[in-house]
């Protein structure tokens, strides 16, 4: 099953999105955090989006969502460009495009899948 990386700059924001699309998916989809500076404070860190990367990554792809500019940039330092077949580095905003990964990656879909349905939340009215 495809996983999903939350990257943010708050440990509160990248924990609690990933909290609300692992009751929206269930149990079987693997989420994983990365959110804030090594000590604590704002910021982003490559050594937590690699560490999540590895945890959310159960062979079938991972999807990597971003909340700032820097997010991407560091995520993408990681990945070395925008990631490949495997792992994912979408465009999509952060709480609605993990949401619909994480409910899209549940259904067993292959990681192009899930980072469309990330993508495809992208300018989605709330009214």
């Amino acid at each position: 099953m495809v996983g999903i990386v939350v990257v943010s700059h708050s440990r509160d924001i990248a924990s609690g999105i990933v909290a609300l699309a692992g009751q929206m998916a269930g149990p079987e989809v693997c989420l994983s955090a990365a959110g804030g500076a090594p000590d604590g404070s704002l910021g982003t860190d490559a050594d937590r989006i690699r560490a999540a990367i590895a945890e959310a990554d159960r062979g079938d792809g991972v999807v990597v969502l971003g909340d700032l500019g820097s997010a991407f940039l560091t995520a993408r330092a990681v990945l070395g460009g925008n990631g490949n077949g495997h792992i994912r580095l979408v465009d999509a905003p952060i709480v609605e495009g993990a949401v619909a990964a994480a409910v899209t990656a549940s259904a067993g879909l292959p990681v192009a899948d899930v980072a469309q349905a990330a993508e495809g939340t992208r300018g989605a009215a709330k009214l």
